[in-house]
C-alpha cells in the first residue's frame, strides 16, 4: 500500500501520533456505511466513493482514507473508527 520508508514520517495532522494500515475488515465495513449513504467525515460531509485503504491514528480514533494510493492527510476528511488498539 504504502512505502516502508514513507510510513515512518508520516504522523496524524492534528495530534501528531503516529499511524498505522487499516485492516481489511475496517476498510470493509467502512465502505458498506459509504455505501449506505451514512458516513460523514470530521468535516460533516458524507463520504462519497469506496475507500482503497486507509491509515488509524495510534489511538484508534480516526481513519485517514487512501484514495488512488495517495493518504488525505486532512483532519477534515479523518473518519471516525471505532477500533480497539
Amino acid at each position: 500500500m504504502i512505502d516502508a520508508e514513507l510510513m515512518k514520517i508520516l504522523c496524524c495532522p492534528e495530534t501528531h501520533q503516529g499511524l498505522r494500515p487499516a485492516e481489511g475488515a475496517l476498510i470493509e465495513k467502512l465502505n458498506q456505511q459509504i455505501a449506505a449513504g451514512k458516513l460523514q467525515n470530521r468535516a460533516g460531509r458524507n463520504v462519497e466513493g469506496p475507500i482503497e485503504a486507509g491509515l488509524v491514528r495510534a489511538d484508534g480514533r480516526y481513519l485517514y482514507p487512501v484514495r488512488r494510493n495517495l493518504p488525505i492527510m486532512l483532519v477534515d476528511e479523518a473518519i471516525a473508527a471505532a477500533i480497539p488498539r
